[in-house]
């Protein structure tokens, strides 16, 4: 079971679509909450939408994320960039995840509150289907199959200290100058369930799944931990880089 908490500032309509989304979608495999920073009530909109859809709004409310201070969660989803912002550092969560989606007083089309709806329904089948994905099936020897390579295991180590990473912040750690190559091994950790992408306007971000078995995690983060050093060189490369958004936003395209 996938435990699943989704954050936005007023928890009125981007991290209860997200929530009810999930919960559809995923059934007895997924239990999917919301909350926010700054809890109001939840749109009306946004509940006779997702009636529409033949899903159930009955236990759908606004709440305060203080609600949820003392649970874990495996995935923790951020919707707005305020909220990442505000809560940095505290989201108890085995992996948090950061989707910008605009909110429908952001958009300039007629019909914001369904492109909302789609946007977010597509992120959250794509996470979905990342926990159903094939590292279910790895096999032990597989996975270490999937290690014993300096590329894909370096990147496994940056992503658990960096959070995600793309293609061109690898490239820069890694010293790579092809991206096709680097792309070729993100495929590969990709295709064996190892790692999740999420797209951000013409960006890719990858992260590592945060459904993967924990004694995979495990022996990840043991590597980190007791092999500093391993990845020293490349997250100094990495820091290197100056401001990194701005960095991403002229390198990436």
């Amino acid at each position: 079971m996938m435990k699943i908490l989704f954050l936005c500032s007023g928890n009125s309509t981007r991290s209860i679509l997200a929530q009810a989304l999930a919960n559809f979608h995923g059934g007895s495999d997924v239990h999917a909450y919301s909350a926010g920073t700054k809890p109001s009530t939840v749109n009306a909109t946004t509940l006779s939408m997702l009636r529409r859809l033949g899903i159930n709004t009955d236990n759908l409310y606004s709440k305060h994320l203080n609600e949820y201070k003392d649970e874990h969660f495996d995935v923790v989803v951020t919707l707005c960039s305020e909220v990442q912002s505000e809560c940095e550092g505290k989201l108890q969560g085995e992996h948090v995840l950061a989707w910008d989606i605009a909110s429908p007083a952001e958009r300039s089309c007629s019909s914001a509150y369904e492109q909302t709806l789609f946007d977010i329904n597509e992120q959250v089948i794509s996470l979905l289907r990342e926990g159903k994905s094939q590292h279910t099936l790895l096999t032990p020897l597989q996975f270490y199959k999937s290690l014993a390579d300096e590329i894909r295991l370096k990147t496994l180590a940056m992503l658990t200290v960096e959070g995600e990473l793309c293609v061109c912040e690898l490239m820069a750690a890694l010293e790579q100058d092809s991206q096709p190559k680097v792309s070729r091994h993100l495929a590969q950790l990709k295709k064996a369930g190892i790692l999740c992408d999420r797209k951000q306007k013409q960006w890719v971000f990858y992260s590592i799944n945060p459904t993967l078995p924990l004694w995979m995690k495990a022996v990840i983060n043991a590597t980190v931990m007791h092999q500093p050093d391993y990845i020293k060189a490349e997250l100094v490369r990495l820091n290197a880089m100056g401001e990194r958004p701005t960095r991403m936003a002229t390198c990436c395209n």
